[in-house]
Order: structure tokens, then sequence, then C-alpha cells
């Protein structure tokens, strides 16, 4: 996540995913179980500062195929993070960075992850924040193959126009 500082009247930053990496054990520590959220301070510059979160599992599953293959047949597929303004934050930050994070009163923490269109939709619907990171060629290829495997579009059906259906008349009409 990246907390971006901004020229504005009324607030000084706002929260964007930055970027989605899969972790093959680089980034989780011992003391973490690989699917506990868990955020820690990574750098400030002079527009913002970087944090690191880890513990998210991408699961695919094959009623979603739809909502994975609209996302790809956009123009930009992309990651969709789904993120909270939390005030107990002590569960989500490790202990070197706690301090940092609660100098503001809300910090924003990711709790899913996904690459699904319609999940998106329905975490919007419910009134959750979910913002877009883009997917690299090097992911999308993956679910491609995930896509041709699983997605299979239902069959169109021809309504006929009631225009041409006739009347339901007797024959004694």
């Amino acid at each position: 996540m990246r907390k971006q500082f901004i020229d504005n009247p009324w607030i000084t930053f706002r929260w964007a995913p930055q970027e989605v990496l899969p972790d093959f054990g680089e980034f989780t520590t011992e003391g973490n179980p690989s699917n506990q959220i868990s955020g820690q301070f990574l750098g400030r510059d002079e527009q913002g500062e970087s944090w690191l979160f880890t513990g998210y599992e991408l699961n695919l599953f094959p009623d979603e195929a739809e909502g994975y293959y609209l996302n790809l047949s956009s123009e930009k597929p992309c990651w969709f993070v789904m993120w909270r303004l939390e005030e107990d934050i002590e569960r989500y930050v490790d202990a070197q960075s706690i301090e940092l994070a609660k100098s503001e009163p809300t910090f924003a923490i990711p709790h899913r992850i996904c690459v699904s269109y319609n999940e998106a939709g329905r975490l919007l619907d419910g009134g959750e924040s979910v913002d877009n990171v883009p997917l690299s060629a090097e992911h999308a290829s993956w679910l491609e193959e995930y896509v041709s495997e699983h997605y299979r579009p239902e069959p169109k059906k021809r309504h006929r126009p009631a225009s041409f259906r006739g009347a339901d008349r007797s024959a004694e009409d």
C-alpha cells in the first residue's frame, strides 16, 4: 500500500495499492504464519510512504471463471485489492512499524485480493473500497490458462420477438 501525499486543502494524503507480488517465501517471516495479514513499513520519500502487506491467498474457483474472463478481456487486466481504513491495527502491523502506523487515527489495511471482475463488483456493491493494480503479462498468462480450461460461455438463446409468434386464437374466430 502507498500513502501518497497530496496538495489539497482538506486532506493531506490518500491510500492506494501500489503493487501485487506473489510471495514464494521471501516476504513471510518465521513468526508470521503465511495466511495471517502482516504489514511492515518499507520506506518514505517526498511523495509518501510505502508499506508491504503479506498473508494473502489467491484462490481460483471454476464458478468464477466468467469474472476472470471479463478481467482478461478488458483493456487493462488487473488485480483487485479490497482494503479498509482500520482503527485497531495492532493485529495487522508488525512490532517495528506499529508506532509509525499509529501516528494516524486510521490506517489502510488490504484485506483481500482477487482477479475476478464479478467478485470485485460484488465487493463494491457491498460498500467496500476496491482499487485495481495492473496485472503483469506473466500473471495474466497463468490466469489465461485457467480461464481456457474452466470457462465455457453460456450458449446464446435467440428470443423470438412477440410480433412473430402469432395470436392465440381459437379455430372458431
